[in-house]
């Protein structure tokens, strides 16, 4: 398991807003570091993946439990 550097909470928010929200908190954050963002929003497994992509952060992993939604973001 990957030791996350912040956590953000987006449960009750749908696409784009979880985006959004991790974009502005991986501004924020020092390249290695690591964000932990929990979300319910299905769509939000494939928007992930697509933000890693287009941004160049590491997507570490992503889960789903149950009605939510686990993504580990490491910060380039």
């Amino acid at each position: 398991m990957t030791v996350h550097t912040t956590e953000l909470d987006t449960r009750g928010l749908n696409c784009p807003l979880p985006i959004l929200k991790a974009k502005k908190a991986l501004a924020e954050m020092a390249s290695g570091e690591v964000l932990k963002v929990l979300s319910t929003d299905p769509g939000s497994t494939r928007d992930f993946l697509a933000f890693a992509k287009q941004t160049g952060h590491e997507l570490v992993s992503q889960e789903a439990a149950g009605a939510e939604f686990v993504h580990v973001l490491k910060r380039r």
